[in-house]
């Protein structure tokens, strides 16, 4: 009797773990022991995902400025007080948490809206006409995305250090490399473009309009060519069919490009770090780095937590806004293109 009953106990384990559970009429149908195995496999990486930005947060309601000893994922005591310090006076630099905020969003904004400018005409230029080397050019614009940004820093440093305006003395400018002043005066140094933001935001047009064109140009090869064709034939010239026609079907597109600019660029740090001296003209990633001291115990650790925070915040709620627009659009530049 017990030899018969335990091949059956098997029966129904095996069974148990090998049922499908989905309740899908089509498609793999996966046995249960796959699904565990996907829900915990799933749930170590979201925990390994989520477990330093929860932590991030909790040490940012903490009143000390120690160094923490513990890993706490539920703080025991909230307080403001890093938020208000941080709003108030984030580094002991004399600039305002207000002009950071308007350093970044400058060079986050200017950056997305230039290159979604230059991208859409470049664009649509590769995808509508037909020209020499348009291959050729079309693999030239896409080498710059298989350097990493840090890699054109030195090239785009000695570049825009050349562009500088001088005080000649007596009421004359020069400007270097065009003019130059008189052999054997100094000058003074009124304007670099190298430590600007003006200068930083060129150097990062230069990395984000690669991914800018080819992103548009794939969209833009969705687009019916007979929509033109037609507005042609009915008097358009090709002004009024791009700005009339092109440009309001390729709208989801450019707001998927200019967010992705706005975003890639928010939290930019190697670059302007590399360029600026000055500390009006830090932005909020060159602050957060700042409040790191030589020694771990020298950081205000709650402060530095709760800057991450706002630094991040803004980008987290925008992506969380727009991410199924943002994947669409991705998607449908790249299958359809």
């Amino acid at each position: 009797m017990a030899t018969n009953v335990e091949p059956k106990q098997k029966n129904l384990l095996v069974r148990f773990l090998t049922m499908n559970t989905n309740g899908a009429s089509s498609g793999r149908s996966l046995p249960l022991w796959k699904q565990l195995a996907l829900q915990v496999l799933t749930f170590v990486i979201g925990f390994e995902v989520m477990f330093p930005i929860l932590y991030i947060i909790t040490l940012s309601f903490s009143p000390k400025s120690e160094r923490p000893s513990t890993l706490q994922l539920i703080p025991t005591e909230f307080s403001f007080l890093a938020y208000g310090q941080v709003l108030d006076r984030p580094t002991a630099n004399p600039v305002t948490f207000i002009e950071l905020l308007k350093n970044s969003f400058f060079l986050s904004f200017g950056v997305g809206l230039v290159a979604l400018l230059v991208a859409v005409t470049a664009a649509y230029a590769f995808s509508r006409f037909k020209f020499k080397l348009r291959q050729v050019l079309m693999v030239l614009v896409f080498v710059p995305l298989l350097m990493p940004a840090v890699g054109l820093a030195t090239p785009l440093y000695l570049l825009l250090n050349s562009f500088k305006l001088m005080d000649c003395g007596g009421g004359v400018w020069a400007f270097n490399p065009i003019t130059m002043c008189e052999p054997g005066v100094t000058g003074k140094l009124l304007f670099n473009l190298r430590d600007s933001l003006l200068g930083v935001g060129i150097a990062m047009i230069s990395g984000a309009l690669p991914f800018a064109v080819w992103n548009l140009k794939g969209y833009l090869d969705t687009i019916p060519l007979e929509l033109e064709e037609a507005a042609a034939i009915d008097g358009a010239d090709p002004n009024q069919i791009f700005f009339q026609i092109v440009l309001p079907l390729a709208i989801p597109q450019l707001a998927v490009t200019f967010f992705l600019g706005f975003i890639g660029h928010w939290q930019e740090f190697a670059m302007s770090w590399l360029f600026l001296t000055k500390p009006d003209q830090y932005t909020l990633s060159m602050t957060l780095y700042n409040m790191t001291g030589q020694y771990a115990n020298s950081i205000p650790w709650n402060r530095f937590a709760a800057m991450s925070v706002i630094v991040a915040l803004p980008v987290a709620v925008i992506y969380i806004a727009l991410q199924k627009y943002i994947t669409s659009g991705l998607t449908t530049g790249a299958v359809k293109g």
